[in-house]
């Protein structure tokens, strides 16, 4: 294979060498941390038919892949895999309260995207159709900002709904309104892992969210302004 892999974390880069499983979870060459909700070996990187490919090896953790311009996200459940073509891919997933951010560049991809360039350009309130109001973009911003006022690709946590709120300044039971309304918005367009599935626990949701609002660039660095300065903020009523 003519195309070399490697994977950074934390400033931190680690060659992925051809013939060679490379694993990500709590053991093998990318030991992220002493997590007790994060597998031994959870995410591997290898090669096969000419290609790298990312395999979720675990048994109940999910991750969320996209590529650096948000153009592409895929999520990545337990046994599944997915091939990497891009220059450089971005990897999200959550253990526990702690969402970790994962690097995986190609020296030379078979896959290069046009117009890269403009990619993030669209309204940054929106998703395909899906268009949020000022309060649902702060709610998102609010899970967010601990991942977005990181300096470096690593790890960071997930606020809980209280400390959100708080951050926020609303009740408990607002922000939990609004996360509702947002999830519903998402769940409608596609987006899994937000909504009506058994047994799914409000931080995995929390989690999720923030993972696929990374990815899609929903939200950025320079939107944290929001968080102290909303403007005129939409009523209720416009929360559907």
């Amino acid at each position: 294979m003519s195309t070399t892999a490697t994977v950074e974390f934390c400033g931190q880069t680690y060659p992925v060498a051809p013939g060679e499983p490379f694993i990500i979870g709590r053991d093998g060459p990318l030991a992220i941390d002493d997590n007790p909700y994060l597998h031994r070996a959870f995410l591997q990187i290898s090669d096969q038919n000419s290609m790298w490919w990312l395999t979720n090896v675990g048994s109940l953790l999910t991750a969320t892949v996209a590529d650096e311009h948000g153009m592409m996200q895929a999520w990545l459940a337990p046994g599944a895999w997915l091939p990497l073509v891009f220059e450089r891919s971005v990897v999200w997933f959550t253990a526990g309260s702690t969402t970790y951010e994962v690097d995986v560049a190609l020296a030379d991809p078979p896959f290069t995207p046009l117009a890269a360039g403009h990619a993030g350009q669209a309204s940054p309130a929106t998703i395909g159709r899906t268009v949020f109001t000022t309060d649902q973009k702060r709610l998102i911003l609010a899970l967010c900002e601990p991942t977005l006022r990181r300096g470096v690709r690593g790890s960071g946590s997930v606020p809980t709904s209280a400390q959100a709120a708080a951050r926020l300044g609303w009740a408990l039971t607002r922000f939990n309104r609004k996360l509702d309304n947002v999830c519903d918005k998402l769940a409608r367009v596609g987006i899994r892992g937000l909504h009506g599935e058994p047994g799914r626990l409000a931080v995995n949701r929390r989690a999720r969210l923030v993972e696929y609002a990374l990815a899609a660039r929903l939200v950025q660095r320079a939107d944290l302004e929001l968080l102290d300065h909303p403007g005129v903020c939409p009523t209720d009523k416009d929360d559907q």
